[in-house]
């Protein structure tokens, strides 16, 4: 990533013994530069692909982030290089599509070794409950990639001021049960999760993925892989087969597993 290579490549040359009759300025030229550095906060960007971390540090840092992004593949790579960076302002972990089963002990020990600095994560699901089980491991922050850069760089920065981020659209989803004190409809119960459930009740009138995507504030990509699920779950092969088995279901004459 080029703000972080340049950062350390920076470090190293004043480093170095310098020659010349000139040791002693650039002496004092290397320790101001070092108590800079020191001075200065950074994002540790912590992202198992390459090519995702690269790209998502250049953006952040091109939009106006405010301070310098460090991107490593994971956390041990990290420490390797840890006393050559400016001290951490925040850590942004993208767990991408991956479940909060395989990496909450992760966070865990992330948010315990890094406090009191900010852990924020940021995923491709919107999930509700993976927002609080993620809020619950010591996270101070979760932002679906489904917002825009500006939205994670406030983030960001609302994390490193104390707050907590969680996605509008993912409390909006719930909204109705805490203002009715209604529980799901009993066919939707252990069933299927909160947006697949919202995105049964749109199948069951007949919308089309875009309308879906629109009105839920998801990818139509997203839709998609929601519908497949559902399909697995109905055991159904096409969607005039998941809208018969929906309304089957509904009237309470099945139970499909």
């Amino acid at each position: 990533m080029a703000s972080s290579v340049s950062m350390f490549e920076k470090v190293s040359v004043f480093t170095q013994d310098p020659p010349g009759a000139n040791g002693s300025r650039e002496g004092e030229e290397r320790d101001k530069t070092q108590d800079q550095q020191a001075g200065k906060r950074c994002l540790v960007l912590l992202d198992s692909r390459a090519l995702d971390r690269e790209c998502l540090a250049r953006t952040l840092i091109n939009h106006g982030l405010g301070m310098d992004v460090v991107a490593f593949g994971s956390i041990d790579e990290w420490r390797e290089k840890k006393s050559v960076q400016s001290s951490v302002g925040a850590v942004l972990l993208n767990i991408g599509a991956r479940k909060l089963s395989e990496i909450s002990v992760e966070i865990s020990k992330l948010s315990s070794e890094f406090r009191p600095v900010p852990v924020v994560v940021l995923s491709d699901s919107d999930e509700i409950a993976q927002i609080l089980r993620v809020l619950e491991s010591g996270a101070r922050g979760y932002i679906p990639t489904s917002v825009g850069v500006e939205v994670c760089i406030e983030a960001i920065g609302l994390a490193i001021a104390g707050g907590t981020f969680v996605p509008a659209s993912s409390i909006l989803a719930v909204r109705h049960l805490i203002e009715t004190g209604k529980q799901e409809p009993a066919p939707l119960a252990g069933m299927f999760t909160l947006r697949q459930a919202e995105v049964v009740q749109a199948l069951r009138k007949g919308k089309a993925n875009k309308i879906i995507a629109y009105e839920l504030n998801l990818r139509e990509s997203t839709v998609k892989v929601h519908i497949r699920n559902i399909m697995k779950k109905l055991k159904a092969t096409n969607r005039t087969e998941v809208a018969y088995k929906l309304n089957d279901l509904f009237s309470g004459d099945h139970s499909y597993s």
